[in-house]
């Protein structure tokens, strides 16, 4: 038997046929074409992943325990805990509803604790040297 390679064209419409494409895929040349104008198949697979959605539960008790003026950081707790209930049950708009409000109750809870803090600190230094 003799085991001379031969090429056997069942082309479609224009493309190699199978053994053309393993042929080049080992290295052989296909019907004399250049290994650039091979034909080429890719696979795509897209994961959908659900989208992350921060609930801020960390710095809300950060603000609850150390900064909490005006009960905002309690505030902010409650929020974060009623997102991530949405976010453990699979609503993603009323997640980031909740997130949302949280943050703006965190942020406005750490602005006031630190000039709160800062106040504190600078009024009593303020009055020590203008009495001296």
């Amino acid at each position: 038997m003799n085991h001379t390679s031969q090429t056997f064209t069942w082309a479609r419409a224009g493309a190699a046929s199978n053994y053309e494409v393993l042929k080049e895929e080992h290295g052989g040349a296909v019907l004399g074409t250049s290994h650039s104008s091979a034909l080429t198949t890719s696979t795509v697979i897209h994961v959908h992943s659900d989208p992350s959605v921060p609930d801020h539960v960390v710095w809300s008790l950060f603000n609850t325990l150390f900064l909490n003026v005006c009960c905002l950081g309690f505030i902010a707790f409650a929020y974060s805990v009623k997102a991530r209930d949405r976010k453990m049950v699979g609503d993603v708009t009323g997640a980031q509803a909740y997130a949302s409000t949280a943050k703006c109750l965190n942020v406005w809870a750490l602005i006031l604790g630190i000039l709160g803090t800062v106040g504190v600190i600078l009024v009593p230094v303020l009055i020590f040297v203008a009495f001296q």
